[in-house]
C-alpha cells in the first residue's frame, strides 16, 4: 500500500474491480486498523476514532462501502452478502501487515463474515459494533423506516437534522448543519438525499433476515482476538443476542456502552474509542 498522510483520501478496490473510496489516518508504518460503516453511513461516521487511534500510532483507513459515500454504485445492483466480504477481504489483503477490522452494524456482519467463512487469517482482530447474529426486528425495521423516508429527498438541511434528531432523541440535535453534506447528495432540484444508493437496502437487509444462520456459522469460527461493543439502549442488539454471540465466541470481550444505542460511536464516542484503543492495545 502506497505511503500516506493522515486525512489523505485514496482508492480502493473491492471485487469485480469495484471503486471504494478511503480516508486514511496515520503513520503507514503503523499496525492497521479498517473501519466498516454500518449500513446508509459513510466513512465519516468514524471521523473521531479514526483520528484518536492514528494519535495513538495506528495506521486507519476509514471505508466507504459498496453503494455508500463517495464509493461506486454496482451496474448490476450486487449488494449481496458474498459481494461486503468480498470487498472486506480485498481491501485487508492490501495492508503490509493484517489489519484489525472495526465495524458497525452492517460493516461488522461483513467483517465477520468475512472472517469466520475463510481459510486463511484475514484480519488481526474484530471488533463488531452492536452487530450479532441474531438481531431484533423491531430495531432493524425502525432502522429501515429510517433509511427509507423520503424518497423524494429532504427540502433542506434543516429538515434533515429534524429526521436525525428524530431517530436518535438520545442526543442533541445537530447545529452543524454543514457538517450534514458529507452524508448527503444534492439533487438537481436543490433536495436532499442519502449519499447512498436506494437499490442497496432491500437486497441488504432481505438476504441477511432469510439467512441468519450464516452469521452464525461465521461465528463459530473465529479464532482472532474479538470484542463485541453493543450499545446499553440498542433495540437491535438484545442482550440475548449479546450473550449468544459470546458463547459462540467464547475468547470474546464484551462492553455493554451505557447513554448509547445503536449508533454507539456517534451517541459515546470517547467511551468507544476508549475501549477499542485498550482492546488493541492488549491484543
Amino acid at each position: 500500500m502506497a505511503s500516506a498522510q493522515k486525512g489523505r483520501t485514496e482508492i480502493f478496490r473491492g471485487m469485480n474491480d469495484i471503486k471504494l473510496v478511503g480516508d486514511i489516518y496515520g503513520d503507514p508504518s503503523g499496525d492497521p486498523v479498517l473501519f466498516l460503516h454500518g449500513g446508509g453511513q459513510t466513512r465519516h461516521a468514524w471521523g473521531g476514532a479514526a483520528q484518536v487511534l492514528a494519535e495513538n500510532g495506528w495506521y486507519v483507513v476509514t471505508l466507504d462501502q459498496r453503494g455508500h459515500g463517495e464509493s461506486e454504485w454496482p451496474d448490476q445492483k450486487d449488494y449481496s452478502v458474498d459481494s461486503f466480504t468480498g470487498d472486506v477481504r480485498k481491501v485487508a489483503a492490501t495492508f503490509n501487515k493484517l489489519p484489525a477490522l472495526v465495524g458497525a452494524s452492517m460493516g461488522g456482519g461483513s467483517a465477520l463474515v468475512a472472517q469466520g467463512e475463510s481459510e486463511k487469517q484475514i484480519c488481526s482482530a474484530l471488533v463488531l459494533v452492536d452487530v450479532t447474529p441474531r438481531v431484533e426486528m423491531k430495531g432493524v425495521q425502525r432502522i429501515m423506516d429510517f433509511m427509507t423516508q423520503k424518497p423524494e429527498g429532504f427540502e433542506s438541511l434543516e429538515e434533515v437534522a429534524d429526521a436525525i434528531a428524530a431517530y436518535t432523541p438520545n442526543r442533541k440535535r445537530t447545529k452543524n448543519l454543514e457538517g450534514l453534506k458529507k452524508n448527503l447528495r444534492q439533487l438537481p432540484n436543490g433536495r436532499y438525499r442519502w449519499h447512498w444508493d436506494p437499490d442497496m437496502i432491500g437486497v441488504r437487509f432481505a438476504e441477511r433476515m432469510e439467512n441468519p444462520d450464516r452469521m452464525v456459522d461465521a461465528a463459530r469460527h473465529i479464532k482472532v482476538p474479538t470484542l463485541l461493543v453493543r450499545g446499553q439502549q440498542s433495540d437491535v442488539v438484545s442482550m440475548e443476542g449479546a450473550n449468544e454471540f459470546l458463547e459462540l465466541v467464547p475468547h470474546a470481550k464484551f462492553i455493554d456502552v451505557e447513554g448509547a444505542g445503536h449508533m454507539v460511536a456517534g451517541d459515546q464516542n470517547d467511551v468507544f474509542t476508549n475501549a477499542v484503543l485498550d482492546f488493541l492495545r492488549a491484543v
